[in-house]
């Protein structure tokens, strides 16, 4: 658990009181805007997991090399570049630097405050001499100014004189070594770890132009095989009343702006930096250089208090519209909005690229964009910043170019989006799990769907949404195939891999055909709306996607014929056709040292077994729960949970959301904690990595869609709350089709609030109100839904057997030379 002496408790703010240099502090502390991301990186720029400056789709690309190659492989594969590091701000006291591994620091203090977006440290540390020197830095990334970061520092030499030295840095740690090395330490020696970005050997930034000019310095870079540009102006404000003098370093991969004060005892020293940062993909270096130069301009006319204050501003809007407020748990309270927090750092100014599953915030996942956007962070994005969710899906319209020429290249109509990608073309080397998983489309026209029955946002549909959603049907409808049987026609999908990992290229994946049939009615629908309101528009989609007569009949009629495996025999829908006839893994016996399993058993050890990584047909359950009943989500829920290992950060949110639904409302609080502290906790002994974006956003659908009981099926809000036996309340805001709602969650009520806009028609358990402006609706509550006690575990499969009669059994892979004896069926 966490460390409550070194982080404790604060509803507003992440504090830590111990000096640490690992890599989740890093994470834990970083600052970011979407585009523009700074770890939590201490600002004498030395000991680290990981010096991180990062940019929102600045890459590098190099050949994969596969040991056997084999026709559509991907071939390229694309990496997150660390930018050149601007948060080296180094103290000298008598010409000696403060080194925490010896110094004598009487008091520490770090703070992130959610509110303002500010990080702030507080130093207060004794030199040899005695000498008493107090130190504070903060810095933000502005999330008005999307290319600016500001860094602050404040050196007071409280009761003595003394020179003090200030040398702030510029650094290309890409290409640097030993303490000038930007690259994670686990990635040069330890083991396999696939989660980890990769090692380019060759240099990565190629130098342009670099000049300093007063207290200005810049850098600026060519990325040797993408091609894409990058530079760093940064400017220095020196406020002090004491004497000093300046001087500087410029060379290709450092700048350096030094300065010397002979401070007076307890005068303080400020200094700040004002760092901006442009990036292109086909911009010459010295025009991003220019850029730079004008954004510092601006900012200097307005000045460095007005940036703070616009950031508060800013923040308190985005709270306004966001805040999730847990009753009574503090400690909740403040994991949920450190989590909010870093949706936003992830997000916000994105502006048009995706969101990478770190975020701006670590080189894990190599800064590569999944279908983790779609499914865990678009809905938290579309229900508080709907227009945050258009960019995130105008990123996708963008690589339709590059998904119709991957479909292509697999033998498929319309587009195939990557599965793992910066660029737009694929970058999974490991088709098995990665080009595989077709459900990547479905997924993103979900999103597409449920942002426009939110906000209403029509036009976007019309002008380049529905663009998605005809290519990624045009996918299905040549992927899968038709049968019959017992005169009955039934479409099925064949050889593609579920959300869950540990189980590959399978045939009637649940999840899959049970998305793909969405996404072909889907598209159906809207091609026949626009057609018969919007003649023009139409006119256009036809001419842009070459949209032919009776295409969206044929994509209907594919989706209602989509068949959904069920075994009639154990009483569930079968993860696909052959998840049934594989051994059960028994992970109640895995000793923990052999998890998660992908770093200790072979994926073909894996694959001949019953075991998920993460929930997939719960997540089904979840996001088409209106074409389930009850009763079915139970059984599944029962049947998959005991063998759900949650190695992917991305099941306990899902297992949450269907267990306090279908009843098990202990678990789904156990499954909430397990995501909220994922990387607070470092439960997955990965956080130094960076933050699991999806598994936040994961954070806010458990709370508004699991506790909070929130649907929007067929564009219809409903609510059906789950409050946890020991949580007083829970309030929520939503954006809905463009009305600003507040909904809060009492043991006995639940009460909706129209905020601004026009009024919402909503159910309750199937009630039907409007609230408006002028009136909330108060809704009495007579429970909180079914109560099951316990968990589901694999005593179920006591005496179950399989639809040929062979009876199910459970067993951890070891290594044996026996042969085993094959049980008779009775």
């Amino acid at each position: 658990m966490i460390d409550r002496d070194r982080f404790p408790v604060d509803p507003w703010r992440l504090i830590e009181t111990r000096y640490t240099e690992d890599g989740v502090g890093e994470t834990l502390f970083g600052v970011g805007n979407g585009y523009l991301g700074l770890r939590g990186n201490h600002i004498e720029g030395r000991g680290a997991h990981e010096h991180g400056t990062f940019i929102n789709g600045l890459h590098e690309t190099w050949p994969i090399r596969h040991a056997e190659q084999a026709y559509g492989f991907a071939e390229v594969g694309q990496t997150i570049v660390n930018a050149p590091d601007a948060k080296v701000m180094r103290v000298y006291v008598d010409d000696e630097p403060i080194s925490f591994d010896d110094a004598d620091v009487r008091e520490y203090r770090r703070t992130l405050d959610m509110r303002t977006g500010v990080l702030e440290r507080v130093v207060v540390w004794e030199t040899p001499s005695g000498k008493r020197v107090r130190m504070r830095d903060e810095r933000i990334v502005s999330f008005e100014e999307r290319h600016l970061a500001i860094l602050r520092l404040e050196v007071v030499v409280e009761n003595s004189d003394a020179p003090v030295t200030i040398s702030c840095q510029l650094l290309n740690r890409q290409d640097g070594a030993g303490v000038y090395a930007g690259t994670p330490v686990e990635a040069q020696g330890a083991g396999f770890d696939p989660r980890k970005a990769e090692k380019i050997a060759e240099r990565v930034l190629q130098p342009a132009e670099h000049w300093q000019d007063g207290l200005r310095s810049a850098l600026s870079y060519r990325v040797a095989a993408s091609g894409m540009t990058v530079a760093v102006v940064a400017d220095h404000i020196v406020e002090t009343e004491n004497e000093y003098s300046a001087r500087t370093l410029i060379e290709s991969d450092i700048a350096k702006n030094v300065f010397r004060v002979q401070a007076k005892a307890g005068v303080p020293i400020t200094v700040t930096k004002l760092v901006s940062y442009h990036t292109s993909r086909g911009v010459p270096p010295r025009e991003l250089v220019d850029r730079c130069r004008r954004s510092l301009d601006r900012v200097v006319v307005e000045g460095v208090a007005a940036q703070f204050q616009r950031q508060a501003e800013w923040l308190a809007a985005f709270w306004e519209r966001s805040d999730v407020q847990i009753g009574g748990h503090d400690d909740l309270q403040q994991a949920t909005r450190w989590c909010l927090l870093q949706l936003a750092q992830a997000s916000a100014r994105a502006d048009g690229t995706g969101v990478a599953a770190k975020g701006v915030s670590g080189s894990g996942y190599s800064g590569h964009y999944f279908w983790d956007t779609e499914i865990y962070v678009l809905p938290f994005l579309t229900y508080t910043s709907p227009q945050w969710a258009r960019n995130a899906l105008r990123a996708r319209v963008l690589m339709l170019p590059a998904a119709r020429r991957r479909a292509e290249q697999l033998n498929e109509a319309g587009a195939l989006f990557p599965w793992r990608t910066i660029n737009g073309e694929e970058a999974s080397a490991y088709y098995a799990a990665g080009t595989a998983q077709y459900h990547i489309n479905a997924d993103v026209s979900f999103a597409l769907g449920k942002y426009v029955r939110a906000t209403g946002d029509e036009e976007f549909l019309r002008r380049e949404g529905a663009d998605i959603a005809i290519e990624t049907a045009r996918l299905w409808a040549t992927l899968g195939f038709w049968r019959v049987s017992d005169g009955r026609e039934t479409f099925h999908i064949h050889g593609v891999t579920g959300p869950d990992e540990y189980t590959t290229v399978v045939n009637d994946n649940l999840y899959t055909n049970v998305m793909a049939r969405y996404n072909l009615r889907y598209a159906a629908k809207v091609v026949r709306e626009i057609a018969a309101d919007f003649p023009e528009d139409y006119a256009l989609l036809v001419e842009r996607t070459g949209l032919g007569t009776g295409e969206a009949d044929e994509w209907e009629r594919a989706g209602e014929a989509m068949f959904i495996p069920y075994s009639e025999g154990l009483g569930i829908h079968p993860q696909d056709s052959l998840f049934l006839e594989r051994e059960v893994w028994d992970l109640a016996h895995t000793p923990a040292t052999q998890r998660p399993l992908l770093l200790h058993f072979h994926p073909l050890v894996i694959y001949r077994f019953q075991v998920l990584k993460q929930a997939d047909v719960v997540l089904a359950l979840f996001l088409q729960g209106n074409h389930f009943t009850p009763e079915e989500k139970r059984a599944d829920f029962d049947y998959y949970d005991p063998l759900t290992t949650g190695d992917s950060t991305l099941s306990a949110v899902v297992q949450s959301i269907l267990a306090a639904e279908v009843g098990y409302q202990d678990l789904a609080l156990k499954y909430f904690e397990q995501s909220i502290f994922v990387d607070l906790h470092d439960l997955h002994h990965n956080a130094a990595d960076g933050v699991h974006v999806a598994s936040a956003g994961g954070v806010w659908t458990a709370l508004v869609s699991g506790f909070g009981g929130m649907r929007d099926y067929a564009g219809e809000l409903s609510f059906d709350p789950r409050l946890p036996a020991d949580w007083p309340s829970l309030a929520y805001p939503l954006q809905w089709q463009g009305s600003a709602i507040q909904v809060t969650v009492t043991r006995d009520a639940l009460t909706v609030e129209v905020r601004s806009g026009e009024p919402v028609p909503f159910t309750v358990r199937g009630a039907a109100f409007v609230a408006t402006t002028e009136d909330a609706v108060v809704v009495p509550l007579a429970d909180q839904g079914p109560v099951i006690a316990g968990r589901p575990t694999l005593r179920q499969f006591e005496g179950a057997r399989r639809e040929d009669g062979t009876r199910l059994s459970a067993s951890v892979p070891v290594i044996t030379t026996s042969i085993p004896v094959i049980e008779p069926i009775d």
